[in-house]
């Protein structure tokens, strides 16, 4: 048993550089792997579970070494490692000092093995399972946020931690966990929508909307935005705060106008006495703003209200022309044009149109 470790260290002696042996070599590996297999019925004790560290850790070296074999090396890890578990399930050695061996494990092989704690569960218990968590927390809290728009720096110190906070807040079920381990990256406007997400599907309302608020924030109008002002108004109409919905979605507009969120703002409002006077802002805002996306949406804007809408809309028509001639004259004529031909059928707009001077 004593003189595996040593074979182990023998047999990948050779395995940086070339091909020549390997198969000999990967071979010994092997027949060290059910040798432990085999040791853990005819000899369990605390002696085989520190052989099998031993070896375990002279295995992932090589893999973490950028051997040419390492992907045959970190299959063997992956085997060596389920034994480990089963050895360390039937003798049960001290819980925190192997929380910690499993914990330094990770984190100076990040490539592998990947250990399940689910098979240490017997093990650990809830004293080990306390001294890993306790510790991966600290040393996670310790790396710095990825902020909006920030380059992710996924050195291999943080790729480590990162795989063992997220397979401890799945084997726990600890909501708190997954969202320490999303909010360190925050890199874009996704990373805030699936934090609001998870904190939206757990019942925490008032939080989610809060990271809704800060991603909108940091996007500006871009990428994840609608999104997540969907995921607001969908929150704050199951709250029962329609107006909340919509003063969300005016924000958003007001960040960054587009058709989508008007025509969000519209069903939520059209059969209401605030649609008038909010319509007239929005509108009022895109001629104040006069950049090529503002017009565009004015543009679209003004066939929405004309296909969707009543006389009303048709008696109001004249001053969105007016504006949308101030802020596109060269190509107002055209415009003018698409609108008749569309509305071909339509007498009274027809009439209402040269009745104005258009």
């Amino acid at each position: 048993m004593d003189s595996l470790p040593a074979t182990v260290a023998s047999a990948l002696a050779g395995t940086g550089g070339g091909t020549t042996g390997w198969p000999e070599r990967r071979q010994a590996l092997t027949a060290v792997a059910a040798q432990l297999e085999s040791l853990l019925v005819t000899d369990p004790g605390p002696r085989l579970v520190a052989v099998i560290e031993q070896v375990l850790t002279r295995l992932a070296d090589g893999v973490t070494g950028g051997h040419r074999h390492r992907v045959d090396l970190a299959e063997l890890t992956q085997r060596v490692l389920d034994t480990h578990a089963r050895a360390c399930d039937r003798i049960r050695p001290d819980p925190v000092r192997l929380a910690d061996w499993l914990l330094d494990l990770q984190l100076r092989h990040p490539e592998a093995p990947e250990v399940g704690l689910a098979g240490y569960a017997g093990a650990l218990d809830d004293d080990g399972l306390a001294h890993y968590r306790d510790r991966a927390v600290a040393l996670f809290a310790a790396l710095p946020v990825i902020g909006f728009g920030e380059t992710g720096r996924y050195d291999r110190a943080r790729w480590a931690l990162l795989r063992v906070m997220e397979e401890l807040a799945e084997y726990t079920g600890d909501v708190d966990l997954q969202l320490m381990v999303l909010s360190k990256d925050l890199s874009s406007g996704w990373h805030y929508l699936q934090v609001a997400t998870v904190l939206r599907d757990h019942g925490r309302s008032d939080e989610a909307l809060r990271w809704v608020e800060r991603g909108l924030s940091a996007v500006g109008g871009r990428g994840a935005a609608p999104r997540l002002v969907d995921l607001a108004v969908e929150e704050h109409l199951r709250r029962g705060t329609p107006h909340r919905a919509v003063e969300v979605c005016r924000q958003a507009f007001l960040a960054r106008p587009g058709l989508e969120v008007y025509l969000r703002i519209r069903a939520l409002v059209v059969h209401t006495d605030d649609w008038p006077p909010l319509r007239a802002e929005l509108l009022g805002h895109l001629a104040r703003e006069g950049g090529h996306n503002a017009v565009e949406v004015y543009r679209r804007v003004v066939e929405v209200e004309l296909a969707r809408g009543g006389p009303q809309e048709q008696d109001l028509l004249a001053g969105w022309l007016h504006q949308l001639r101030g802020l596109q004259p060269d190509a107002f004529a055209d415009y003018l044009d698409h609108i008749r031909s569309r509305h071909s059928a339509d007498r009274r707009l027809l009439d209402e149109l040269s009745r104005r001077g258009f």
